[in-house]
């Protein structure tokens, strides 16, 4: 029976791939193999599981979700949010971790998820520690922003339980390793969750010092061919100064990477805005403290502000 249960996990290792059409459409030769398998045939289920065909498929380059009118729910299939530190303390005070307000990302991520929509999520710790200002009052800065990864582990793990409590499933990969709390990132296994429908937590930013989770963000989001980068502020995108203290702030609907870097507008880092501008990834700032935002700006709505090649 040892070989029975061998060729089992044969016929399951081709179902488990993701770009394989067995799993879409289960075809003669599966429905064989697991035949053979239950009545004792491995031989003949090893055969079977061997004429299971696998395909690549390439991955459709950034940026070809935004066409207007697109038919169906969604207007894309793979999505990377980014969600900051102070966002899980609440609008108020954005300091530690605020149980309602996670809640509330977590019902808006699991809505999306039910479009069909693959979800990955990077979270700052800004409500933790943040490296850069704990490194100017003296701490070494790369101690520093390894606090602040820390900080982000903290902040996934929230957003997990959250998420899961939702009844969705997710998997929490950080940069840095730490295997009793967190899986490794590695790419092709961070495409195979989202592929199953699992949220998809990246934690430790880069896991480099010196580089913020804007830029951890814009790299995960070209890594795992997401067709946009969702970045929730606290604002319903980019203005032309802060208009909490400025009235004459005036919001922009629609920008380019350039004007973005020309113009200093620092809603991301350079780096970030440069990965994204370099792989064509368009970027929308929109205001996540609105429940339901996230699911309009997935549907398509003309929410906050998009930046990308041409405006």
């Amino acid at each position: 029976m040892p070989r029975a249960i061998r060729s089992l996990e044969q016929v399951w290792e081709r179902l488990d791939r993701p770009d394989s059409p067995a799993c879409r459409a289960p075809g003669p030769a599966l429905e064989d193999g697991i035949r053979a398998t239950i009545s004792g045939n491995p031989d003949r289920a090893l055969d079977s599981a061997l004429r299971i065909p696998i395909l690549w498929r390439p991955p459709e380059p950034h940026g070809s979700a935004l066409r207007p009118g697109t038919s169906g729910p969604a207007m894309y299939q793979r999505i990377l949010l980014k969600l900051s530190g102070e966002a899980l303390g609440g609008p108020v005070h954005g300091h530690g971790i605020d149980p309602e307000w996670v809640s509330t990302y977590a019902r808006q991520i699991a809505r999306v998820i039910g479009l069909g929509v693959e979800v990955g999520v990077v979270c700052g710790g800004g409500n933790i520690l943040r490296g850069a200002e704990f490194s100017r009052l003296g701490g070494h800065r790369a101690n520093a922003d390894y606090m602040g990864m820390l900080g982000t582990v903290i902040n996934a793990l929230a957003l997990s339980d959250a998420i899961e409590q939702q009844g969705v499933e997710t998997r929490v990969m950080s940069a840095l390793e730490i295997k009793q709390v967190a899986e490794p990132f590695v790419r092709r296994r961070a495409q195979s969750h989202l592929a199953r429908g699992r949220v998809v937590i990246l934690a430790a930013g880069t896991g480099n010092p010196f580089f913020t989770t804007d830029t951890a963000a814009s790299l995960r989001a070209a890594e795992l061919s997401c067709e946009v980068l969702l970045k929730a502020t606290k604002v319903d995108g980019v203005y032309t100064a802060d208009p909490k203290t400025d009235p004459t702030a005036t919001k922009f609907d629609e920008l380019t990477y350039r004007e973005v870097l020309e113009k200093d507008l620092r809603v991301m880092d350079g780096t970030a805005i440069q990965l994204c501008m370099e792989n064509n990834l368009p970027v929308v700032v929109f205001d996540l403290f609105e429940e339901g935002n996230l699911e309009r700006v997935v549907r398509g709505e003309r929410l906050g502000t998009t930046i990308r090649s041409q405006s």
